[in-house]
């Protein structure tokens, strides 16, 4: 199989961003090329135009590799409910709930086969495959039961680039350990140091010491970028993007719910120069913003039962009216008037809940069959009809939706009255001219100028540039024609 696999010192050092850049690159180059991750541990999935879901990252690849995001992209998904157990997702619909161990000892053979079958249906239908693998490929108490990093090298016969992350230190230690520990260190054919700040310069001898140590070439470093503007997977990656500007007029302030899920629903707002994105982890941090987001959540009612011991419930009693409260999905659920799940069906069982109530005689019930699907509808805001898209994937059952926020053909959603805007449609805020709508108000309250419409380039482009840029490509190529 011809193909690259992308490895890593450890989670959130880069892999999905490399994986990325490498398939524009090679699209680029007039190659059929898709991304593949066997396993992918997220609540931030991408609904493919089937309905099916996949990890959020091989979604965001497969359109920088210019192909339809298929589910044989990622095959296995974990989508975690809680600390112990995870809704196990195979080839894009939900098979069951699992604990670590009963996955372990249950579903290797499944997972196994899975992975295998979808590599054979890549390799069938493309002529590169760009393979991204999870966390750090030398953790020795799980490489014995391993669907993710050296084992799918092997079943995909490829070589690996091991990517470190220079930026939180300690990277040669990082490195040299991990050849110390994995499977297979021969499989490891060269070394991407990512995140790099400063002088590259006085990096040199730094280089010469990794080659001469490890025996192994350093393919390249890669200067940090702040705005890349790519969608992240991991929440850690949003919360430092968002820092870059938290000190700009307009104020969003964000729950961060311990099950959160589908954060990326806030990130268009970086595209905007005047919005700064504040976290908030307790009723503390909110203060009296502009605009106060509940975002998705993988456990409806634990993350509402949370917010209500922290006193959320008077804090958008003393909010309403005054700024703008945005439920998105879990957290438009959360301001109903009642939820049930009887069954937990969303992860926590709950005979009657009541809700924030801010939508009167909004009722939710959750069901066992999931919606998974893709939308285009239409809103008004600020008196402009707007075209908006984006994808529902969600168990809830609605009951009442007056003052509905979108007009689909086949019915209305969401809610939006009184400065209080719900939806379970993912991705409203990626619309320019919808985010343009909402911000405005808020614009000229504060008397701030409206800013031109944002300029719609190929962020892909962007990113695989800078990469390219810095790295030895004619020795990934050749790696590639080794494979």
């Amino acid at each position: 199989m011809r193909g690259v696999m992308i490895q890593g010192t450890s989670s959130d050092v880069g892999k999905s961003m490399i994986c990325t850049a490498f398939c524009r690159i090679l699209s680029d180059q007039g190659y059929s090329v898709a991304p593949f991750k066997s396993q992918n541990m997220s609540n931030n999935s991408y609904v493919t135009v089937l309905g099916e879901e996949i990890g959020r990252s091989q979604g965001i690849q497969a359109e920088a590799a210019r192909t339809v995001a298929k589910v044989e992209m990622n095959p296995i998904l974990l989508k975690p409910e809680n600390d112990m157990k995870s809704q196990v997702v195979l080839f894009g619909k939900k098979l069951k709930a699992m604990d670590g161990m009963k996955y372990r000892d249950e579903f290797y053979g499944q997972g196994l086969a899975a992975i295998e079958k979808a590599l054979a249906e890549l390799e069938k239908n493309y002529s590169h495959l760009v393979i991204e693998g999870a966390g750090s490929p030398a953790e020795v108490n799980l490489n014995d039961r391993d669907l993710v990093n050296m084992k799918v090298a092997e079943l995909a016969d490829v070589p690996v680039i091991l990517v470190a992350d220079i930026e939180r230190g300690g990277v040669f230690a990082s490195i040299i350990g991990t050849l110390a520990l994995v499977p297979n260190p021969e499989r490891i054919k060269g070394i991407l140091i990512n995140k790099f700040r400063g002088d590259i310069d006085l990096f040199e001898n730094g280089i010469e010491f990794l080659e001469n140590y490890t025996g192994l070439p350093v393919l390249g470093v890669i200067p940090y970028l702040s705005k890349h503007e790519i969608g992240q997977e991991d929440s850690l990656g949003i919360r430092e993007l968002a820092k870059i500007k938290n000190d700009a007029p307009i104020r969003i302030v964000v729950c961060k719910h311990p099950y959160l899920s589908n954060f990326t629903d806030i990130e268009p707002f970086l595209l905007e120069p005047d919005v700064s994105i504040i976290w908030a982890d307790s009723i503390e941090d909110i203060g009296v913003p502009d605009i106060l987001i509940l975002p998705g959540t993988k456990s409806t009612i634990a993350d509402l039962r949370f917010w209500k011991q922290q006193g959320l419930q008077e804090k958008l009693e003393s909010l309403k009216g005054n700024i703008w409260i945005v439920g998105l999905c879990g957290g438009f659920q959360m301001l109903a008037e009642t939820l049930a799940d009887p069954s937990g069906y969303d992860g926590t069982i709950a005979e009657e809940e009541s809700g924030f109530g801010l939508i009167a005689g909004m009722r939710i019930e959750f069901a066992e069959e999931k919606w998974v699907e893709r939308r285009t509808g239409k809103t008004v805001l600020t008196g402009r009809k707007t075209a908006v898209t984006g994808y529902e994937i969600h168990s809830a059952r609605v009951q009442s939706s007056q003052w509905p926020l979108i007009e689909y053909p086949d019915g209305n959603e969401g809610y939006l009255h009184n400065r209080i805007l719900g939806t379970h449609l993912h991705g409203l805020f990626d619309s320019a001219e919808f985010r343009s709508a909402f911000l405005e108000p808020i614009r000229i309250a504060k008397g701030l100028p409206i800013p031109d419409s944002v300029i719609e380039y190929d962020r892909f482009d962007r990113w695989a540039q800078h990469v390219k840029k810095h790295i030895d490509w004619q020795k990934v190529e050749q790696l590639l024609g080794e494979s």
